[in-house]
């Protein structure tokens, strides 16, 4: 069905687009177009000011440990820390490109408008001039991070609201009274750097959280977790939960509310500041919000506060405005594909890196496109009955994630790298 000479069309050139930019060249598949909207590589680490764009923020360090952040076949440089910051992935990103020479495959500055399935191919509508270029497979691999999921409060708020998408740096909340909303890394991220220069700085959580030091024993938090997956799941979590309590205390001492779920049954929140900045009175916890009067936002629990800016940290949407709605729904992220990578209805459209790990994307991006180059040669085939695959990948995780939209994506790290290296050596 498909040939080294296939026509083949990816959406993104960030960490997952040139990963599978990269393993369909190393299977010697060289008719590749990667369409790419900004004027270069790397996505979402791509930091700009623009508040449209969706990007880091001036001071962002990466939350999983190089070693687990790592290419498998391109290891970052020795001399990077544990946690690289924004620029230096980057850079790495940018080193992977040009070590395999993928640039050439990429068209800068061209934004997909429309792809379209047509007698089995895939008419694709780009640019300025909308033009349409046929093509015999389609890639997805644009992210998920980019549409704001905003929540509804009832009434009105005078003062600016934001979502995390927004953020780029501190600068303009210097004197402000701020309302952080989310428990996610991103709302811990920054409350703590908002709180640096506010005049006031709260976060407002729905639920409580598990918060998991960067550091456990001296090494990278999911280094140390990787020591322990050979322990059996039960008691894995208990030692887990055990060192935290021995580390942090209960979190009723810092004001939070207790989690009503296991560890890591919810999107891990890596971070070694909030809890410090708490304590040294800089972040204030708030219950979940009620509803907005004016200027001021009212809590759960009756309390009142005035602010000047409320920024959503409540995470994204699934969109994809190029793509037909009957073919890929997912905005409530229930994502119906067999390895979170191929669609069980159309056999020439593949996703890559619609993932929510407990751990690192792009890793696991690698893996799915080295298993979409195998496909693509023959060389490897999916399950006859895509529906009923797909529905028991959803139901056996080895974690029963907590029910939210996001958490529809979320899978282990460890767990699905290895099911994906089984399927490649199959």
């Amino acid at each position: 069905m498909f040939n080294l000479n296939s026509k083949i069309a990816v959406i993104g050139a960030g960490p997952s687009g040139i990963t599978v930019l990269k393993n369909l060249t190393a299977n010697g598949f060289v008719n590749i177009t990667c369409f790419e909207m900004s004027d270069q590589i790397g996505g979402n680490w791509v930091y700009r000011d623009k508040t449209n764009h969706s990007s880091v923020f001036k001071t962002t360090h990466i939350i999983s440990s190089k070693k687990f952040s790592e290419y498998l076949d391109f290891p970052m440089p020795d001399d990077y820390p544990d946690y690289p910051s924004g620029p230096q992935l980057l850079k790495y990103f940018n080193s992977y490109v040009d070590h395999f020479s993928l640039k050439n495959f990429i068209r800068f500055n061209t934004k997909v408008h429309k792809a379209k399935p047509v007698n089995n191919k895939w008419h694709i509508q780009y640019g300025n001039d909308n033009t349409v270029e046929e093509f015999d497979v389609l890639i997805v691999a644009n992210g998920h991070h980019w549409d704001p999921r905003l929540p509804k409060y009832n009434g009105n708020f005078n003062g600016t609201i934001m979502h995390s998408h927004q953020f780029k740096n501190n600068e303009i909340f210097k004197d402000k009274n701020v309302l952080v909303v989310g428990g996610g890394n991103s709302a811990c991220d920054i409350a703590v750097e908002v709180s640096r220069v506010a005049k006031k700085t709260h976060i407002s959580m729905r639920r409580g959280y598990h918060f998991i030091p960067k550091f456990l024993m001296g090494i990278p938090s999911d280094e140390y977790y990787a020591k322990t997956v050979w322990i059996p799941k039960g008691i894995r979590l208990f030692l887990q939960k055990l060192i935290l309590r021995f580390l942090q205390g209960s979190y009723n001492n810092y004001g939070l509310q207790k989690p009503d779920h296991d560890i890591l049954e919810a999107h891990a929140t890596i971070n070694s500041e909030l809890l410090y900045f708490i304590k040294h009175g800089k972040i204030a916890p708030k219950v979940d919000i009620d509803s907005f009067n004016e200027s001021s936002v009212v809590f759960k629990d009756g309390s009142k506060e005035f602010y000047d800016y409320v920024m959503y940290a409540t995470g994204y949407k699934i969109t994809f405005p190029f793509l037909d709605q009957s073919i890929a729904d997912y905005e409530n992220n229930d994502v119906d594909l067999y390895n979170l990578c191929f669609h069980p209805n159309i056999n020439n459209l593949m996703f890559v890196g619609l993932i929510q790990p407990l751990g690192c994307i792009w890793p696991l991006s690698d893996l799915q496109s080295q298993l979409i180059g195998k496909y693509l040669k023959g060389e490897w085939k999916p399950p006859i009955d895509l529906q009923r695959a797909i529905r028991n990948q959803k139901e056996n995780k080895t974690f029963d994630f907590i029910d939210t939209p996001r958490h529809k994506l979320e899978v282990d790290y460890h767990e699905f790298a290895a099911h994906l290296q089984k399927e490649i050596q199959s």
